[in-house]
C-alpha cells in the first residue's frame, strides 16, 4: 500500500505528440517521440512500443506520460518521460490520453 502523498510524488502530465520516428535500433518495434509539455516542462523524448498505431495516427495527440522519472538510455536513444499505456489482447498498448482536449503540461490528479 501507498499513501496519497506517495501517489503525488509521480508527475503525470499531458503533452502533445510533435514528432514521431520509427526506432530501427530497439529490440522490439517501437517508435521514438517528441512529446511538448508546455512551458514548465518543455519539449521531452521518449520511446515506446506503439506500433499498432501508426506514426500519422501519433501525430498531434494528446498523450499522458510521467516527467520526473530520471532518464533511460533505450539502444543509443535517451528517454526522458515515460509513455502511459495499457496492455490490450493480442499483446497491444492502448494510449492513456484526456478524453477530451487538455491543456498541454496539465498534471494528473
Amino acid at each position: 500500500m501507498i499513501t496519497n502523498d506517495d501517489f503525488l510524488k509521480v508527475d503525470m502530465r499531458v503533452g502533445e505528440v510533435t514528432k514521431v520516428e520509427n526506432f530501427p535500433e530497439a529490440r522490439n518495434p517501437s517508435y521514438k517521440f517528441e512529446i511538448n509539455f508546455g512551458p514548465e516542462i518543455g519539449t521531452k523524448r521518449s520511446c515506446a512500443q506503439l506500433t499498432n498505431y501508426s506514426r500519422d495516427e501519433l501525430m498531434g495527440r494528446q498523450i499522458v506520460a510521467v516527467v520526473n522519472f530520471p532518464p533511460k538510455n533505450i539502444a543509443g536513444f535517451l528517454s526522458e518521460v515515460l509513455i502511459l499505456g495499457v496492455p490490450m489482447k493480442g499483446g497491444v498498448v492502448f494510449l492513456l490520453e484526456p478524453r477530451d482536449e487538455a491543456i498541454i503540461g496539465g498534471r494528473v490528479y
